[in-house]
């Protein structure tokens, strides 16, 4: 065994010049290890997470000298022998930075790894980062799925990390998605509006649909190519809902191939997926270079297969 659970008495943290305007939720997850998402999300609905002795939301930005204070909650103890991070996987990541300059970090991260360790997960992006780069300062701008592969933007430096963050809460940087989804689409180009509701199953886990109770959310969808069973989409976000791509897709009857939790009872008679077909390919930030990184092999693969397919289809 390399973890056990035990409980953890209460844990005070004082913010300092590196955490201001930090979201209270992404300072938990990176100081809270083992402990997964849903249960720090509500630790503070349960107003078991105070910031100087008051309630807090998870949107709550902090401030220098800020007081938390998070009750006793059972978390995972790892072993201290435990490596959780290979020198050959955290080279591995540090070789996909795509762009790097002094304040910013761009990972073509592969499917299949979490951003960050936590939730049954022994380490992530950021950790694998860090321990290739020997950097004590590296965080997250934003997110995307595990089984998203794609652009994901890291800052070296507090200044960059407000900076993006604020240029994403106001909708300045565009990215886009490469998506290969169920069924032909039929429009060339289509916005997609549509609200969305996070809500938790009865284990915890996080899921989406759409809902007028929801949070405005608006996705816009370019055809790229058309099979006989899927499309190749370029879908860019307007908004920065989880899992927007995925349940804006479902929504209009294109599932993303190879998606687990939504769609994945539509109907595909297409190549058999390895993986949730998306790939963030692209990244236009405001004084910064178009930063891109192509399809990865198995998407690569798949579209080829899909063209076969299309090819073969006899003519009528």
């Amino acid at each position: 065994m390399n973890s056990t659970q035990e409980w953890q008495n209460v844990t005070w943290f004082e913010v300092d010049e590196h955490q201001l305007g930090q979201r209270i939720d992404n300072f938990l997850f990176s100081r809270l290890k083992g402990v997964p998402k849903s249960r720090i999300y509500r630790l503070i609905r349960e107003g078991q997470v105070r910031v100087n002795k008051k309630r807090i939301k998870a949107e709550t930005k902090l401030n220098i000298g800020d007081q938390i204070r998070v009750a006793p909650i059972r978390y995972e103890q790892k072993d201290e022998n435990a490596v959780p991070v290979s020198d050959k996987v955290a080279q591995s990541l540090l070789s996909r930075v795509v762009y790097e300059d002094e304040g910013l970090m761009v990972v073509n991260k592969p499917s299949g790894i979490a951003v960050h360790g936590g939730s049954g997960v022994a380490y992530g992006l950021i950790e694998g980062l860090r321990a290739a780069s020997g950097k004590k300062y590296l965080e997250l701008i934003h997110r995307i799925d595990r089984d998203t592969s794609g652009l994901v933007m890291i800052s070296k430096k507090r200044s960059t990390l407000k900076l993006l963050q604020d240029m994403l809460r106001e909708h300045k940087i565009k990215k886009t998605y490469a998506a290969v989804v169920k069924g032909t689409v039929t429009l060339d180009r289509q916005l997609i509006d549509a609200p969305l509701h996070r809500y938790e199953l009865a284990n915890g886990e996080r899921r989406v649909r759409v809902s007028k109770e929801g949070k405005e959310s608006k996705t816009q969808w370019n055809v790229e190519e058309r099979f006989m069973h899927a499309t190749l989409v370029y879908a860019s976000p307007l908004s920065g809902r989880t899992h927007q791509i995925r349940v804006h897709g479902l929504s209009i009857g294109h599932p993303l191939v190879g998606d687990d939790k939504y769609g994945h009872e539509t109907e595909y008679k297409g190549p058999k997926p390895r993986r949730l077909c998306l790939h963030a390919m692209r990244l236009e930030i405001p004084g910064y270079e178009t930063i891109e990184a192509p399809l990865p092999e198995d998407m690569q693969s798949l579209v080829a297969q899909l063209r076969a397919q299309k090819a073969d289809k006899p003519v009528m």
